[in-house]
């Protein structure tokens, strides 16, 4: 029997600093995320979740209750979802997914009042397009121009 993995999301605390200002994405990657040492000041209603596997942190994402969740929801109770990072040597383990498995008991827990979440793809980053497909995320059928061409609007309902 290998470790069990205990894979969890946690607000941000200062504990996390130090091994988010060292994720590290490849070029192909950095080009539709961003480095969380990049995102870490945040505005109010920017919250910084931290995915963690026993504790250390491994993945990051902004959500988002500010206006700018207007540009793609006209649901008044729905999160944006943003930045969706994994650490490069954490990749490929199943953290994001199992990340974005927990996330609506996560958003039910510390979010009660939000039903939906959204967030944009790049219509070329297949990859993060099949992990939001199988963790439940719909293709809304709408286009965003982004920074660097077509972004896919996908939502997912919280119950």
């Amino acid at each position: 029997m290998g470790n069990v993995s205990i894979v969890k999301l946690e607000h941000f605390e200062d504990k996390f600093l130090n091994e988010l200002e060292n994720f590290d994405l490849p070029k192909e990657q950095i080009q539709f995320s961003a480095l969380p040492k990049d995102i870490l000041n945040t505005t109010d209603g920017q919250y910084r979740i931290v995915i963690t596997n026993n504790g250390q942190a491994v993945g990051f994402f902004l959500l988002h209750t500010t206006d700018k969740v207007k540009n793609y929801s006209s649901n008044p109770n729905a999160l944006l979802l943003t930045a969706l990072t994994v650490d490069h040597k954490y990749q490929g383990k199943g953290f994001a997914k199992k990340g974005m498995l927990a996330l609506p008991h996560f958003v039910k827990e510390f979010f009660p009042s939000y039903n939906e979440i959204v967030l944009v793809v790049n219509e070329k980053n297949f990859h993060a397009q099949a992990l939001y497909k199988k963790v439940g995320f719909n293709d809304t059928g709408e286009r965003k121009i982004g920074p660097i061409g077509k972004q896919i609007l996908m939502s997912l309902s919280i119950e």
